[in-house]
């Protein structure tokens, strides 16, 4: 079978565009904010992922989220998707690349950061990987040529852009580097099947690629910015305004299952994982799991800094999809719900 692409011809400034669509709907949500008759939302709506444990599935395993429990609607390749799932109301909390939520914010969705859940380190990063024998080799030799990445518009593509400005693309030739939308687990596939000329892997996806061997980088966000907070779970401040104990509860379990991860054997936790998936009964495959090192959360508890949004914020003006000065870094997210560490 065909590894599934999803050729498009939309552009990035479009794509992030839908941000803002999204955006304006934000009254027409599902979900609502609170239980009725003053009582805190305790079932939690949510988007999983495909053969992976997210963090807040893996604190509720631990019980380390109290008296929450977590509702899965289905799942998602798009941290954009997720996170305009979550400010329309469709889902409580969702997370997605820091770029993401800075266009999210800036088309007026009355969203909050709370927590990191993701980002990049000496083992969790995201590698843009060619066939061995391909004759690309430098910035310049991927014009005209198909680049897949699951979703456009964020951290895939914000790391291409700047590996293609650092290494001296004019915006003219980096604009002929197509970037293609390919579901993480077919992305392998349809490089070995050169269906793209690059794929971007990353976590266990990528080890397993490497293990099968015939591939080889081109660049990873590593090489690029070391190590890095890169992603944060979002809600809407009217749900976090009418939940706060919830949100509390939920912000906390998830920093405390980051640092059990960090501090419990890479097999227990790969064990436990195991276990999770087998338990949801969704047919999914866990022999990647053996490939599992780290989240790359980079601050301890996830706890959200200034910096991990700046970057960002920049990447946005200097590409003109952000008015300079609209947004400031410190109103994009709150620690106040994070109580790992304290008391």
């Amino acid at each position: 079978m065909s590894a599934a692409l999803v050729p498009t011809s939309t552009s990035r400034r479009q794509f992030l565009a839908l941000l803002g669509i999204s955006a304006a709907a934000v009254s027409c949500g599902t979900a609502t904010a609170t239980g009725g008759s003053g009582r805190q939302v305790t079932t939690l709506k949510y988007q999983g992922w495909v053969g992976q444990v997210t963090l807040p599935e893996l604190a509720a395993d631990l019980g380390l989220l109290g008296n929450l429990t977590l509702d899965w609607v289905g799942n998602t390749i798009s941290g954009p998707q997720d996170i305009q799932s979550a400010a329309t109301g469709q889902i409580h909390f969702g997370g997605a690349f820091n770029g993401a939520v800075v266009k999210l914010a800036a088309s007026k969705a009355p969203i909050k950061a709370v927590l990191s859940y993701y980002g990049v380190d000496e083992s969790a990063y995201s590698g843009y990987y060619v066939l061995e024998d391909s004759p690309i080799r430098s910035a310049r030799d991927l014009i005209d040529k198909k680049v897949g990445m699951n979703t456009l518009g964020a951290h895939s593509q914000a790391l291409l852009d700047i590996y293609l400005k650092r290494n001296g693309l004019s915006k003219a030739d980096a604009a002929k580097v197509e970037a293609l939308v390919v579901p993480p687990v077919n992305t392998e596939q349809a490089l070995r099947q050169k269906q793209i000329e690059v794929g971007v892997l990353g976590g266990v996806l990528r080890d397993k690629a490497l293990a099968t061997g015939g591939i080889r980088p081109l660049f990873s966000d590593f090489d690029l910015l070391g190590r890095f907070s890169a992603g944060t779970y979002v809600m809407t401040e009217r749900f976090i305004k009418e939940n706060p104990d919830t949100v509390r509860t939920f912000t906390t379990g998830v920093a405390k299952a980051i640092e059990w991860s960090r501090t419990t054997p890479r097999e227990q936790v790969i064990a436990r994982m195991t276990e999770i998936i087998k338990k949801r009964g969704r047919n999914e495959d866990t022999s990647t799991l053996q490939y599992w090192r780290s989240y790359g959360v980079a601050e301890t508890g996830g706890r959200i800094e200034d910096k991990e949004f700046q970057l960002w914020i920049d990447w946005l003006t200097e590409r003109g999809e952000l008015k300079a000065g609209r947004l400031k870094a410190a109103d994009l997210y709150t620690n106040a719900f994070n109580g790992y560490g304290k008391g």
